[in-house]
């Protein structure tokens, strides 16, 4: 049986980053040092990578085989859920900090997979955060801490009307600068980034596998798909899956994850719709160009193999 390659070039976002810190922290590294941790995996980490597996005997691929994590860390391979959030974070463009205004109707958008404050989200991670580390607020927005207490103690109508009064530029995407910076601020604190991952996984990454569970859908890409259809997709999903499910076990996966992408899309608002349906495409058939970046999602720890 062939090795399998689990990341290779093309790869994105956190397992990337983590495998070049990991690199920087044995002396391998190709380019300047302080920036060659920038979450991108492109020919400087692949480089890389072949010099470790070059120093330790093992062939110089600059690809990351489980011999070749072996030798970046002690931990285990990221798990499905880790490789699966990989890619819709990347979708969803936020990383831990960045925050978005009223673009949409959901009044903020913030962390990993887009928490919104119209279903209180953002609320419930901050409180769960001074709940968990007490005066994180306080420290980390300063004067704003009190302003945010006083919003959130509002009815939710309210909440989201003063999120459209700090929205700024066309649509509304941005948010006013300073709590831009301190929402960034905040996705760097370990206890926020810990609680965001958490939440993805309870919320969103549980469900999803009873989702795909729903539709037969048993490999990693199956898994994938169905998470980012959580995270981004509400009642268009539900009835999409409520009208595939009697094909389930009928068709091919590949035919079933086909379909679930165009249903979404097809249930999706008009304005996002074509968005919609080349996001979920890529997901369902592991390869595309999306938003004018090619993508292998193999690169990515995710393929045709049984979810585990």
């Amino acid at each position: 049986m062939a090795t399998r390659i689990w990341f290779a070039k093309g790869l994105r976002g956190m397992i990337a980053r983590r495998i070049q810190l990991d690199l920087l922290r044995q002396g391998f590294y190709a380019g300047a040092p302080e920036r060659f941790c920038d979450g991108v995996y492109g020919n400087d980490t692949s480089t890389a990578l072949a010099l470790l597996q070059k120093a330790r005997g093992l062939p110089d691929s600059g690809t990351v085989d489980a011999d070749t994590w072996s030798q970046l860390t002690h931990d285990p391979l990221p798990s499905l859920f880790e490789r699966c959030l990989s890619v819709t974070a990347e979708f969803e463009g936020h990383g831990f900090g960045l925050l978005q205004g009223n673009f949409d109707g959901a009044g903020l958008t913030w962390g990993v997979i887009g928490f919104t404050l119209s279903n209180g989200e953002i609320q419930r991670l901050l409180a769960d955060a001074e709940d968990h580390m007490p005066g994180t607020l306080d420290r980390v927005l300063g004067p704003l801490a009190d302003t945010w207490r006083s919003v959130t103690a509002r009815p939710r109508v309210a909440q989201v009307d003063w999120a459209n009064s700090i929205s700024q530029g066309a649509g509304k995407v941005q948010a006013d600068p300073a709590w831009k910076a301190a929402f960034a601020r905040l996705g760097e604190e370990p206890v926020i980034k810990r609680l965001q991952m958490q939440r993805a996984y309870d919320a969103y990454f549980v469900p999803a596998a009873a989702t795909a569970h729903r539709l037969q859908l048993r490999s990693e890409l199956g898994v994938a798909l169905a998470f980012d259809c959580h995270v981004q997709n509400g009642q268009s999903r539900q009835h999409a899956v409520a009208a595939l499910e009697p094909l389930a076990g009928q068709v091919a996966e590949s035919d079933m994850r086909l379909r679930l992408a165009q249903e979404v899309a097809r249930r999706s608002a008009a304005k996002w719709q074509k968005d919609v349906l080349g996001r979920k495409s890529l997901l369902a058939t592991s390869h595309a160009t999306f938003r004018g970046r090619a993508y292998q999602l193999a690169n990515w720890g995710l393929g045709e193999e049984e979810a585990a």
